[in-house]
């Protein structure tokens, strides 16, 4: 089978070293250069770095709705296109190019989180499992028919990072699996439930703001699902950035009015950690990073900067 494949962020460089390994792949298209940094140097995505590095050849569209994209990949001749985490939703004319169509990776259990951060959004709504599809493409947002799932197990440690990376893995697995089933006629395509339909909307950084009204449990997966990118943060006296990167929920059935203490209150600050008053329950800072210093344990942080009696603000 020829493939081509279509990605961009780090999540999809699994799947394209998977593949590049067990299939010929004629055509990597990924997203163009964008600038980055102080400099505004052009900086290429995780998927062209890779792709150069496995000298497969690489197109970078600025879409697929020009008729020029869709010669492209019309000429590659492939036989089914991968896409993972591309960037952009295919338009039907470049759906219909490849003999057995386009078939993307998603990082959920569809249908439920379709859309932009189902990984964040299932560490925000305190999912116990998540997973991957492997589904058929349609014009619509994730909406096409299922070819293949697995599932795994959320863990109260797993950060964004951790779940990408887990998720990254078990996807380039199952697609491999998949186009072989694909290739006999062994894979079902099952129609995605009517019920059960959420939407993962894009991240964006003023999420990360740690409102300390909302319950420890609810700001503990705010923590988890934010790191690595954009990290959950509060404002310390004098507005000063503090980004919080670990922290865990404990006395989850205590309100600060029973303790006698405003949210956002710092109620202890010892080697176990930075306990902080929330709505309810209470909030212990593990990790955190004041503005221009880099992340340190509470212990660490705690030798230059006393917080005992502080209270955290949202801005």
């Amino acid at each position: 089978m020829k493939l081509g494949f279509a990605g961009t962020p780090e999540f999809a460089v699994a799947a394209l070293e998977r593949l590049a390994g067990a299939y010929p792949v004629r055509a990597v298209f990924t997203q163009p250069d964008k600038p980055a940094g102080r400099g505004q140097a052009l900086n290429m995505s995780a998927v062209k770095r890779r792709a150069l590095e496995l000298e497969l050849p690489v197109y970078q569209p600025a879409s697929f709705k020009s008729l020029e994209a869709q010669a492209l990949l019309r000429a590659a001749e492939v036989d089914a296109l991968v896409v993972v985490a591309y960037g952009q939703i295919l338009p039907a004319a470049a759906l219909g190019i490849p003999r057995l169509g386009c078939i993307n990776i998603h990082a959920s259990l569809l249908p439920r989180w379709r859309g932009a951060a189902p990984i964040q959004r299932a560490l925000l709504a305190g999912d116990c499992v998540t997973g991957v599809t492997i589904m058929r493409m349609e014009t619509g947002l994730d909406t096409g028919p299922m070819l293949a799932s697995r599932s795994l197990d959320v863990s109260a440690r797993d950060t964004a990072g951790t779940l990408h990376d887990r998720l990254a893995k078990l996807g380039a697995e199952l697609i491999v699996e998949t186009l072989e089933a694909l290739a006999d006629g062994r894979a079902p395509e099952l129609a995605q439930p009517a019920e059960g339909i959420t939407y993962a909307q894009k991240i964006t950084k003023a999420e990360a703001v740690i409102k300390w009204q909302h319950t420890a449990g609810q700001i503990s997966r705010q923590v988890r699902a934010f790191n690595p990118w954009p990290i959950a943060e509060t404002r310390l006296r004098g507005g000063e950035q503090l980004r919080i990167w670990e922290a865990d929920a404990v006395d989850s059935h205590f309100s600060s009015a029973d303790r006698g203490a405003l949210p956002g209150t710092v109620l202890a600050a010892t080697h176990e950690g930075i306990d902080v008053a929330c709505g309810t329950g209470t909030l212990r800072i593990l990790r955190l990073q004041l503005a221009g210093r880099k992340p340190l344990p509470a212990q660490a942080f705690l030798q230059g900067q006393p917080l005992m009696g502080t209270r955290f603000a949202e801005s």
